[in-house]
């Protein structure tokens, strides 16, 4: 859908049509009339970073919401606008918002596409995992509006099947499946950790799973740790965290005492609450005190294949038990929830198949990056190093790598690969300005991002970002590096 129009009001027949535009302006140059909010938004949500506040509204018609349609305004502590990204689309008045297909109906056809869809993918990819496709299952279907040149009432279905969760738009008129896809931010092959996982802690690539046996050389990497911010209920559950369903129960001590070998399921429970806790603590550290700063939900080995995903419709992070249990390798942790905290910040992140590379790439920075206090420097850049240990021959043990050298010249239309691109990107600004700074200003640019943001205005938000902070020159070497990966 095209979102490049400007805002007016316009007559076309005897119908009155709302055009929507997407733009991004300069900083401090926002447009005359950015302080007037515009008609038919709903508020969803208003969030403060470093640098001031944004406010997020979700196009509405009719009372009804308007796939992609969004509109946010950004301003600095004085109230000064700094953004307007505005990605309304075009309704006419005259569409009729009665619908004529049961959502009992639209349900059944979007599970239909769903589940054949992954069943094509699993034959594609048919060493990814052993268990057989499981049929999807619906979640919720929703009324909503698709606006643009073909506009429409439509069914919003949401569907989870082996690729993780898909939402399927059917045509409440007819019943046809206008379009289907994955929402979910997949990665296969998740595996063991520790801290951050016994590969880079016992600094040995000959480790195997062995059906989640217990062993020695695993057992030597377990780290005795303090569970820090629970609520007491003697369960995983605290400020940031909350481990919300589990293969064989969720973990319960009166004493709050986790301590289990990872045979154990359980262990997987505590693996996600600690490394969690870890990252938002750091996040606070930081300055940020609004970047998914709840309790995540988590549902620990509930999921038979090799992947996991995080899923923006419920707000739950879902950790499979394919190969290594993805939950005992802190990188597959920290990798979903970076798509948690994208997903946080910018409602509806992901849109664009570079916005979804965006947060790939950014999932993958994020777990390498939060290895290194803890990695002795082993082989930071190598992304869920014991994970891939079930599907990688070796000898080094990765599923993605952040030190790629891609640009986007090596562009190939799949969020994982082109993913890498963006990674390196990052991972080059916190070379060139420490952890500590570049993760301030990658975090602070991601608050200017829009859902269907591309490789280059998510570049150049964050240069921003790097100027306002900390200058010209740190902004100037944040250019360098997506330059280096012609992103700029």
């Amino acid at each position: 859908m095209s979102k490049r129009k400007a805002v007016a009001a316009v007559t076309a027949g005897a119908a009155a049509v709302t055009l929507g535009m997407s733009f991004t302006s300069a900083a401090g140059a926002a447009p005359g009339s950015a302080d007037a909010v515009p008609a038919n938004l709903k508020l969803i949500k208003t969030k403060n970073s470093l640098l001031g506040k944004h406010v997020w509204y979700q196009q509405t018609f009719k009372g009804l919401p308007v796939i992609n349609g969004y509109y946010a305004k950004h301003t600095d502590k004085s109230g000064k606008v700094l953004q307007v990204s505005d990605g309304r689309d075009a309704v006419p008045d005259s569409l009729d918002v009665t619908a004529k297909v049961p959502s009992a109906t639209a349900t059944k056809s979007a599970n239909t596409v769903v589940g054949a869809r992954a069943a094509r993918n699993r034959i594609a990819q048919p060493n990814k995992s052993v268990v057989q496709t499981p049929a999807a299952t619906s979640g919720a279907a929703q009324l909503a509006v698709i606006g643009g040149p073909n506009a429409r009432l439509v069914w919003n279905v949401t569907s989870r099947s082996s690729e993780g969760v898909s939402r399927s738009l059917v045509d409440a008129k007819n019943g046809a499946v206008v379009e289907s896809k994955v929402i979910s931010d997949n990665v296969d092959g998740k595996g063991s950790v520790f801290d951050p996982n016994p590969v880079v802690s016992q600094k040995n690539e000959d480790l195997t799973d062995q059906n989640d046996k217990n062993q020695n050389a695993l057992f030597v990497a377990q780290k005795n740790v303090i569970l820090r911010n629970l609520d007491g209920s003697g369960k995983l559950n605290g400020t940031y965290v909350n481990i919300a369903e589990a293969k064989g129960g969720v973990a319960q001590n009166k004493n709050n005492t986790f301590v289990y070998q990872r045979a154990n399921d359980k262990f997987e429970q505590v693996m996600a609450y600690y490394q969690v806790n870890q990252t938002q603590e750091y996040i606070h550290s930081l300055g940020f005190t609004e970047v998914n700063n709840e309790s995540q939900d988590f549902s620990i080995n509930t999921y038979e294949g090799d992947n996991s995903f995080y899923d923006p419709s419920t707000d739950v992070i879902t950790m499979g038990e394919g190969g290594v249990d993805d939950a005992e390798d802190a990188e597959v942790i920290w990798h979903e929830y970076g798509h948690a905290i994208q997903d946080d910040v910018v409602p509806g992140f992901g849109e664009s198949l570079e916005a979804g590379s965006i947060g790939e790439g950014f999932g993958d920075y994020w777990a390498v990056q939060q290895s290194m206090p803890v990695s002795k420097n082993y082989d930071i850049p190598c992304v869920m190093d014991w994970d891939a240990t079930s599907y990688t021959d070796g000898p080094k043990h990765c599923l993605r790598r952040t030190d790629t050298g891609k640009t986007t010249d090596d562009i190939v239309g799949e969020v994982h690969d082109d993913g890498e691109i963006w990674s390196n990107a990052l991972w080059d600004i916190q070379k060139a300005l420490g952890r500590t700074k570049a993760n301030k200003v990658i975090l602070q640019g991601t608050f200017f991002y829009a859902p269907d943001t591309s490789f280059a205005d998510a570049a150049r938000v964050t240069v921003q970002a790097a100027r306002l902070l900390y200058g010209k020159g740190v902004a100037a070497q944040v250019t360098e590096a997506f330059q280096a990966r012609k992103i700029l």
